[in-house]
């Protein structure tokens, strides 16, 4: 088991201590949910701009990172992730959206890790229109912006293709 912030290495946690992290982090996720997609201005104030959610505003800066720690599938944490991965997409679309699209596509190594970026998109292109084609569009501005090193070019070419 790889050292934590709670863990040294070498050291296990105990099962209850472990349930419980994992309720608690799927309280926040719940939380998170309910700010992102119940956004309004209030009661009352159907002009107000959206309530911000500041601890979404500070991740926006470190979807590449969130996707790589995603695509490393440890145990459980890979699935709140993700789940906070999408939850970052819808809040801050459509350029976190296609960004975290485009990173899983081009980081992703395995017929598992590319499911992710499938499934992503599968809860992301309920809510968000024209979603596909804003990732190619993402896509093709990194590569004309030689963004990319040719080994992550031809990585996001075969997910492409695999995908399509």
């Amino acid at each position: 088991m790889p050292a934590s912030v709670i863990t040294p290495p070498g050291l296990t946690l105990h099962d209850g201590v472990r349930e419980a992290c994992d309720r608690v982090i799927q309280l926040l996720l719940l939380n998170l949910q309910k700010l992102v997609y119940n956004r309004g201005g209030g009661p009352g104030l159907a002009d107000s701009p959206p309530r911000p959610v500041p601890f979404l505003d500070a991740l926006k800066s470190h979807v590449r990172e969130l996707c790589v720690e995603t695509l490393r599938l440890e145990r459980k944490r890979f699935l709140w992730q993700h789940q906070l991965l999408g939850l970052l997409a819808v809040y801050s679309a459509p350029h976190c959206a296609t960004d975290a699209l485009f990173f899983l596509l081009t980081l992703a190594r395995s017929q598992e890790e590319l499911a992710l970026a499938t499934q992503l998109y599968a809860v992301l292109s309920s809510c968000l229109a024209d979603l596909l084609p804003a990732t190619v569009k993402t896509c093709v501005c990194q590569i004309h912006a030689g963004r990319l090193p040719e080994p992550q070019i031809a990585q996001l070419f075969r997910n492409l293709a695999l995908v399509v």
